[in-house]
């Protein structure tokens, strides 16, 4: 049976009764992500949950009398900046690391990590491979596999929507075609058909011809695999050109910098995101604190990196950090109480108690439907 002990207590004990470290060497924790850039709305969220987790423990007198420090490297979620990002935890002698928050990142920078043998947590990046494959034995996430969300969205679609006729947009990076590649293949075999499956330039200013194409393949419903700059401009197109198909994203969709870019256009937009629980202690708690230390609300990843820190400090008190091999024994075998539930992660590496739900654009926010999954 899992033991179920809060990070709290775990946290407290190990501060009042020590683990023999050296109590003036700092415990470095890497935080690597988009800092900056077209989807620093991702990232910065991210490295803001880890200062507010780290800072409450820094202010109880840190772990056995050591300093936590937060060690960030940019990557701005480009593939070809994260390996020099990684290689610069690594130099920094960081002893675990959140993130990268990006698929593709996280995929150029998990040979470096695995060679180093450092534990990484990534709390948005959802390519399955990236735990599926067994390649990673010291990776984890806090967010749910796209082909996790697509058995969501693709049985919405079927059951409650009643979609036949799909189309399918993507970035054709890791993460949106991912997305898009998992629906259609749970939706065709589902019996519905695939009237066009197309990637866009993440770049482009204009998608007249896309809407052009959209039109013409008449689809009940448009599925769009990628993050939010993208589908915000997508959906101001289609608006803009009186196209009111429903449009249907993953949870890179499900961000307040979306409904601020689409205003009125986002009205009725569906998106996969965690289940809301909004009601549990923990979340309220690192809700009040975003709210205390930035004066705003948290945006996308925020409570994902909130719960991948909490875990990891919590394995870091329980073994004192510096065995890998305990550490990520720690991180799999005991669930903790974060924002998202009690979750811990599986011999694959992903979290095990989240649930998945459906969300919808109603009013100018993202409200949850009766349609969720829980993960294992």
């Amino acid at each position: 049976m899992k033991k179920i002990i809060p990070a709290s207590l775990a946290l407290a004990c190990f501060i009042m009764c020590g683990a023999g470290a050296n109590a003036a060497e700092p415990i470095r924790i890497g935080v690597q992500g988009a800092h900056s850039g077209d989807l620093a709305s991702y990232g910065v969220p991210s490295l803001n949950a880890v200062k507010i987790v780290v800072d409450e423990i820094n202010a109880k007198g840190g772990l056995d009398g050591r300093m936590i420090e937060v060690i960030a490297q940019d990557d701005q979620c480009k593939p070809e900046m994260a390996t020099s990002a990684a290689t610069r935890l690594i130099s920094d002698k960081v002893s675990a690391v959140v993130g990268p928050i990006c698929s593709g990142p996280t995929t150029a920078s998990l040979p470096l990590f695995q060679n180093a043998s450092l534990i990484s947590i990534s709390p948005t990046a959802t390519t399955p491979a990236l735990t599926e494959s067994g390649k990673n034995p010291l990776f984890m996430r806090t967010v749910a596999k796209d082909n996790a969300q697509a058995r969501l969205t693709s049985d919405f679609m079927l059951n409650k929507l009643k979609a036949k006729k799909i189309a399918y947009l993507h970035d054709n990076g890791d993460y949106g075609k991912g997305f898009a590649d998992f629906n259609r293949e749970l939706m065709e075999k589902g019996g519905a058909e695939t009237v066009l499956f197309e990637a866009v330039t993440p770049d482009a200013v204009d998608f007249t011809a896309v809407v052009r194409k959209l039109r013409r393949a008449k689809p009940d419903i448009i599925v769009f695999g990628g993050y939010q700059p993208v589908a915000s401009k997508l959906v101001q197109q289609m608006r803009r050109d009186r196209l009111d198909t429903p449009f249907l994203g993953p949870d890179g969709v499900k961000d307040e910098t979306f409904l601020k870019m689409t205003g009125k256009d986002s009205e009725g937009v569906y998106a996969s995101y965690p289940k809301d629980t909004t009601t549990l202690p923990e979340y309220k708690k690192a809700h009040e604190a975003h709210l205390k230390a930035y004066g705003a609300e948290p945006g996308f990843g925020y409570y994902n990196a909130y719960a991948a820190t909490q875990a990891l400090l919590d394995a870091i008190a329980k073994t004192g950090g510096q065995d890998t091999e305990k550490l990520n024994q720690a991180l799999r075998e005991n669930f903790v109480e974060t924002p998202l539930g009690k979750i811990r992660f599986n011999d694959k590496g992903d979290a095990a108690g989240m649930a998945l739900s459906i969300y919808q654009v109603k009013d100018g926010k993202f409200v949850e439907l009766d349609h969720s999954l829980i993960l294992d």
